[in-house]
């Protein structure tokens, strides 16, 4: 891995993204498509991981231990569907763990839950799920199931 991303310089580079995507939404109803960008940097600064180069095979961050992330995220909205679902999960590299970032539509951090590799692992291959078994993607829902809340809002921790 290559030295690691300066999150004080990706701060500012962050909240401006924020705010163009925000605009950008108004406008549009559409996101811009930065939203797993900006969980990775809210991760990352929240939970003092070391992000990885961009297009890293298998994992976006190494916590201080050592173990390798894939870093997940999605905007709650209101009108969102009950059924969202996490981006692909990738199960031929190599990681330990993911991590979910959930965010509200100004892309300020709600919640996030880590799943490890072995949970995740047994729920994609699970039979009985397209969603699951080819795209291997998992609801909101049930990652959080199989997670551990790691980080709230609420608690700062």
């Amino acid at each position: 891995m290559s030295e690691s991303i300066d999150l004080v310089a990706l701060k500012g580079v962050i909240q401006r993204a924020k705010k163009v995507a925000k605009q950008y939404r108004q406008l549009t109803g559409k996101p811009l498509g930065i939203t797993g960008e900006v969980g990775g940097f809210i991760a990352a600064d929240l939970l003092g991981l070391k992000l990885t180069e961009a297009r890293h095979p298998g994992y976006d961050a190494v916590a201080r231990d050592g173990h390798r992330i894939q870093i997940k995220a999605r905007c709650v909205l209101p009108s969102a569907s009950v059924s969202q679902r996490v981006g692909r999960i990738k199960l031929e590299h190599e990681w330990d763990t993911v991590i979910l970032v959930l965010m509200n539509a100004d892309f300020e951090p709600l919640e996030i839950y880590e799943a490890t590799g072995t949970n995740i692992e047994r729920e994609l291959i699970k039979p009985g799920s397209k969603a699951r078994n080819e795209r291997e993607a998992l609801s909101v829902t049930k990652f959080k199931a199989i997670a551990s809340r790691i980080w709230s809002r609420e608690t700062g921790t």
